[in-house]
């Protein structure tokens, strides 16, 4: 349970806005629905403060892994290049608690700002009573019919209350991953989440996560697909844009085998001069418990030596992180420098 503290804003009860219902249809398709337990169980955990992996987050498998892969990389982004101590691009440093929940508090905020098209962001925080009166076909939860609204019109301000109230979103039992994604619904507004209809793909809600709009798609431009602009058929891998695989800062988010993960470099200057490509280092972090150290990978993508078999599928002869490296960097050389390679 969240103690709320003082703040200057005006909670809304869910009932007084009448966005219960809303909820759970844009979630789920009807009100009947509720979370299941990996989802409830679901926080912002960290790996142990100033330990190696004191940067990442724990995120098991299930379906929030996505959305907790989303807030990593804003963590990293915050920690390798927002922070005002230090130099940009510094090498992967122990980072404390306090470290640890700034970064975490400025990486929900920056996507419930952007959700709220930068100009408001709305932060939902679990009370003590009911905020809901249940009626026939609607399933209480224990949870959604106790929620509060908090409203900014300040990003700063929204990044201040969240990290009050940091405890709501990384304590064992806070649901914080459920209570961040309604944060980020409500941050949108109901009536445009029931236009981009979420709940139909995990990429619409990857898109609002990363981008503030929640968009299926995730190529350059408008693209038609049939006569009557269907959609793609089901099974066919989405074809990510250029302009998703060159982001402002080198982190990006990884879809491999179904499996969410982050790939990121230490110097900004990598997306930005062509001379920085040559020769860099990129990290992998898969998000699973089993991994215990950073994997750093030097891509050379001026070597010529790796060729594709005349025969068979490439990816059963290489790690299916190699193939994702090479959609951004064609033919590259990859060095796993002694690390086992993840499949």
């Amino acid at each position: 349970m969240c103690d709320l503290v003082l703040w200057c804003v005006s909670p809304q009860r869910l009932q007084e806005v009448g966005t219960e219902e809303d909820l759970r249809k844009i979630l789920f398709g009807g009100t009947f629905h509720v979370f299941d337990y990996e989802w409830r169980k679901s926080s912002f955990q960290f790996r142990e403060p100033d330990s190696e992996l004191s940067y990442a987050l724990e995120t098991p498998s299930g379906g929030a892994r996505p959305v907790q892969m989303v807030v990593q990389a804003r963590v990293l982004k915050y920690l390798l290049f927002m922070r005002q101590n230090g130099d940009e691009g510094r090498t992967l440093l122990r980072v404390g608690k306090k470290d640890q929940e700034t970064a975490l508090a400025t990486a929900l905020s920056d996507s419930l700002w952007l959700a709220g098209q930068q100009a408001s962001a709305t932060v939902t925080l679990v009370t003590e009573d009911y905020c809901v009166t249940p009626h026939l076909g609607y399933k209480l939860d224990n949870f959604t019919e106790r929620l509060q609204l908090f409203t900014f019109s300040q990003k700063e301000d929204a990044r201040k209350f969240i990290l009050e109230h940091i405890h709501c979103f990384k304590d064992e039992g806070s649901h914080g991953v459920i209570l961040f994604l309604y944060s980020l619904v409500c941050s949108r507004t109901v009536d445009r989440k029931q236009q981009n209809k979420l709940r139909r793909r995990v990429c619409t809600l990857l898109n609002l996560l990363l981008t503030g709009r929640a968009s299926p798609n995730v190529f350059n431009g408008t693209l038609l697909f049939g006569e009557d602009g269907q959609e793609m058929e089901r099974g066919r891998l989405l074809q990510v844009g250029s302009m998703l695989k060159t982001p402002v800062f080198p982190v990006w988010l990884c879809c491999i085998n179904s499996s969410y993960s982050v790939v990121f470099g230490l110097n900004r200057s990598l997306l930005s001069d062509w001379k920085m490509e040559h020769l860099f280092h990129l990290y992998y972090y898969s998000g699973q418990s089993s991994q215990t150290t950073t994997a750093r990978l030097t891509v050379d993508t001026h070597s010529h030596h790796w060729e594709a078999p005349a025969d068979g599928d490439p990816e059963k002869r290489f790690p299916s992180l190699e193939m994702t490296i090479r959609t951004k960097w064609a033919g590259a050389a990859v060095d796993w420098s002694g690390h086992a390679p993840f499949y």
